[in-house]
């Protein structure tokens, strides 16, 4: 490149392929089964030829990888992993990974070679003693491609062998694959038989407990009792799995059941029995998403935790639940109960209906309105009056442009500077002027609103509780077991703020003759938080605005 185009070189585009130089390489040798592994078959020859060909080339060898049985369906490998990373982070650049054959690097097919092409613009190719190609040419690089294909045909094909005879032997009832907890094997060839282990005696207990209507985790409990420590979700798999009942049930038999040689651990009877009840899920309640009697779920939380508590159906009492999920948690309250609680709290902030007390509040909330919006109307009025002499700006602007007293330079600089000015003046203005344009038709419907809270929400369907409740309490609720209480970290501040006027009315009531007298704001006002357009319709979301 000469010395004149290297000043454009931040605008060359692709990637510069890193050649292939150097003396330093790897081996990785792979056998497929662990048998081969143990016995040492070929790894030994694998390692030998490999160091023989580096040897015969004067390379440099940094690193020995594999030695051991990995599958090489995949390239979701340990030591194949491991060897990619340790070419990755090598202080020393290495050329090349050498093999004994293609299929010992992969049987893969087209992710071999997307491997070894991106190995490949990294400097590194992948070197086959018994297979040797130039993969650095066209030709080399097709070739090794094409061995890379025919070890995934013959991957394949050996595959396909293998799953014909796992059927044949599935078929004839004799399980070959790993065995089911609390089966072992006894005795070889034809006489080969499955029989239960201690394990599997214990498995036949937690069928029959699970029958009797116990829980997971207290059959989980039992099994820990006697020695057998598992995981609830393995009392799940081991409840599910037909093995214990006589069946076979396989991948390789594409649908199909089989009657197995193994012992039965229980009766099929039993385990439909037990899996009617895992199925049915009547394991005590039932569950369903929306139901019209348990509407604070997803509304209200557990205080320990912070998880919002689900509702459940019990058998046994037919009474409705919530409780939180929390393994340890431990709360749970009936849901009649707990509807009270909530209740209780809105009666807090519903206003009693007294006519001559809801006209003294509905006059105190226009004033404490008012006085809430004074500084807005006079900061518009002030930016009203700054775009209007912008407006003037920009016209006399232009009337000098076309009295050619300025020229088109001088005007898209001065105008441009106004224009952005009035931009800046309109949207504070939008933000300062959000008022209420019918104020008494609003505090008329927040009122009426306030006075039937109770009612409202025990008379809703399910969907307009929900709004109401988060309408009151947008951060909804939470509930404490142990305490028995209920308690929320925020309330809607127009329900609060009349409740509190509504108090303080009422107890300064006889100290007031005048309906039209006039209190401080008390109150510092958040804004009205609606969630549905009929609750924006019954109250406005402009009420109290900051």
């Amino acid at each position: 490149m000469s010395n004149d185009l290297l000043f454009f070189e931040s605008f060359a585009k692709g990637k510069k392929l890193k050649a292939i130089k150097g003396s330093n390489c790897v081996i990785y040798t792979r056998v497929s089964t662990k048998e081969q592994a143990d016995n040492n078959m070929s790894l030994e020859t694998q390692r030998k030829a490999c160091e023989l060909h580096a040897t015969k080339n004067k390379f440099s060898i940094l690193g020995y990888f594999g030695g051991t049985y990995e599958s090489a369906k995949t390239d979701e490998r340990k030591e194949f992993n491991n060897m990619l990373t340790f070419l990755k982070k090598s202080k020393e650049a290495i050329s090349y990974i050498i093999v004994y054959s293609v299929d010992r690097f992969s049987r893969s097919g087209a992710n071999a070679i997307y491997i070894a092409e991106k190995l490949k613009r990294e400097g590194v190719t992948v070197y086959a003693v018994s297979q040797p190609t130039d993969s650095t040419t066209a030709s080399g690089s097709l070739q090794q491609n094409i061995q890379f294909i025919f070890s995934e045909y013959d991957n394949q094909l050996r595959r396909e062998k293998c799953m014909a005879g796992v059927k044949e032997k599935l078929m004839s009832g004799v399980w070959c694959s790993i065995l089911p907890v609390g089966y072992e094997s006894v005795g070889k060839g034809d006489k080969k038989e499955f029989v239960l282990n201690e394990k599997g005696k214990l498995a036949k207990k937690a069928f029959i407990w699970k029958s009797e209507g116990l829980s997971n985790d207290a059959i989980r409990e039992k099994l820990n009792n006697v020695g057998w420590k598992i995981d609830k979700r393995r009392i799940t798999d081991l409840l599910r799995n037909p093995f214990y009942c006589g069946i076979i049930v396989h991948n390789a038999l594409e649908g199909e059941m089989v009657e197995g040689i193994q012992e039965k651990a229980v009766t099929k009877e039993l385990f439909l029995r037990v899996n009617g009840i895992l199925d049915k899920r009547k394991h005590g309640y039932s569950m369903k998403p929306i139901n019209e009697e348990v509407p604070l779920k997803r509304f209200i939380s557990c205080d320990v935790c912070g998880k919002y508590l689900t509702a459940y159906k019990a058998t046994k009492n037919q009474e409705y639940y919530y409780k939180c999920d929390t393994i340890g948690c431990c709360c749970n309250k009936r849901a009649d109960a707990l509807h009270e609680s909530f209740k209780t709290m809105l009666d807090q902030y519903e206003l009693p209906i007294t006519n001559g007390l809801n006209e003294i509040i509905k006059t105190q909330m226009n004033i404490t309105y008012n006085q809430l919006n004074k500084d807005k109307v006079d900061t518009s009025k002030t930016l009203s009056k700054q775009i209007i002499e912008l407006d003037k700006k920009i016209e006399r602007l232009e009337e000098r442009l076309i009295n050619e007293e300025i020229d088109n330079t001088m005007f898209t600089k001065y105008g441009s500077r106004f224009k952005e000015e009035k931009a800046v003046l309109q949207k504070e203005l939008a933000s300062s002027s959000n008022c209420i344009s019918n104020l008494q038709k609003c505090i008329d419907s927040a009122i009426n609103y306030s006075s039937k809270l109770n009612t409202l929400w025990t008379c809703a369907d399910y969907h307009q509780k929900l709004q109401i409740q988060f309408l009151v309490f947008p951060e909804g609720i939470r509930y404490n077991r142990k305490k028995d209480e209920s308690r929320t970290e925020r309330v809607n501040s127009v329900f609060s703020y009349i409740a509190q006027l509504a108090w303080f009315l009422g107890k300064e009531k006889s100290e007031h003759k005048d309906k039209n007298f006039s209190v401080s704001a008390f109150v510092e006002t958040t804004g009205l938080e609606p969630v549905s357009k009929h609750i924006r319709r019954k109250l406005s979301t402009c009420l109290f605005t900051n």
